[in-house]
């Protein structure tokens, strides 16, 4: 017997639930599906499926069977793919991203790309801790600042301008700081950067604020700096509308660091497959347009 016979039959019956719904996903007959299927559980001498008169469950040897080979089909149709002429990204996409870009810039985008193509399954994993994606088993990570994992690709989609920013009631109290150095006298409002940049005469210069208020929620951060708790230092998309209304006020803006980074990171193995070079087109053309549009 050849080594893919039932594979295939195994992986679609498995993801649809029912022997008619893998039948239906790959064209074939419900007939051949479960001649396919005993033909492979005679082989491997074990059960794969629960079966009764209304539902088909796997068992646990189905199911760690099933989480190796719906791997195995997918890296087989990727290679595939991948020497194809012309091919059509494909194959399941997980992804991760901070919370708030995610909400705001990259699900919409990933969206878009995956209403392109059909044969694209999306997982998007909101998050803001550091996700290890070869561990993890994601392809893609959008990413701000430094790149520290060598065994990571990056590449540059986009970048983000960093405000230091407080409410005029609380300057009012307070004062408005002249230089970075006068910061240290001020409540700052600490998000997930445990660093502020600042631009100096062509140096760049970092201070480690401190305060009484800290959330890795940007939204919660700038809420903070509207009720007057503090002086915050927060991407574009947070600050520039409250700017605008005046809600907020800028701080030093001679001093506004160099814009940061955003990238895309992904293991080396996948940098080539079509699915990701696919939406890595779509990212460095779109989210520059959606964060300058965030004003």
């Amino acid at each position: 017997m050849r080594g893919w016979d039932g594979i295939d039959e195994f992986v679609a019956i498995a993801g649809a639930g029912s022997f008619k719904g893998g039948a239906d996903a790959l064209g074939l007959s419900t007939t051949h599906m479960s001649r396919a299927v005993a033909r492979l559980e005679a082989r491997l001498q074990t059960p794969l499926f629960h079966r009764t008169t209304r539902s088909v469950r796997l068992t646990d040897t189905g199911r760690l069977f099933f989480d190796h080979c719906s791997r195995i089909v997918t890296e087989r149709d990727e290679a595939i793919a991948l020497i194809s002429e012309g091919a059509e990204p494909q194959g399941d996409l997980r992804i991760t991203c901070s919370t708030a870009m995610g909400e705001r810039f990259i699900a919409p985008l990933v969206r878009q790309f995956a209403a392109r193509h059909s044969k694209i399954s999306v997982t998007i994993e909101l998050t803001n801790r550091l996700v290890d994606l070869i561990a993890e088993g994601y392809d893609l990570a959008i990413r701000t600042g430094d790149l520290a994992d060598s065994r990571l690709i990056g590449t540059r989609i986009a970048s983000r301008t960093l405000y230091t920013c407080a409410a005029p009631a609380y300057l009012d109290r307070h004062g408005r700081p002249g230089r970075v150095a006068d910061l240290a006298r001020h409540e700052c409002l600490i998000g997930t950067a445990t660093q502020w940049r600042f631009r100096s005469w062509g140096r760049t210069e970092s201070i480690r604020p401190k305060g009484r208020w800290r959330c890795n929620s940007g939204a919660a951060v700038v809420e903070a700096a509207m009720a007057g708790m503090g002086i915050c230092q927060l991407p574009e998309f947070y600050v520039l509308p409250h700017i605008a209304s005046g809600a907020l006020e800028q701080l030093l803006p001679d001093l506004t660091p160099e814009d940061e980074p955003i990238w895309a990171v992904y293991p080396q193995r996948r940098h080539l497959l079509p699915k990701i070079s696919g939406l890595l087109d779509l990212l460095r053309q779109e989210l520059p347009v959606a964060l300058a549009q965030c004003g």
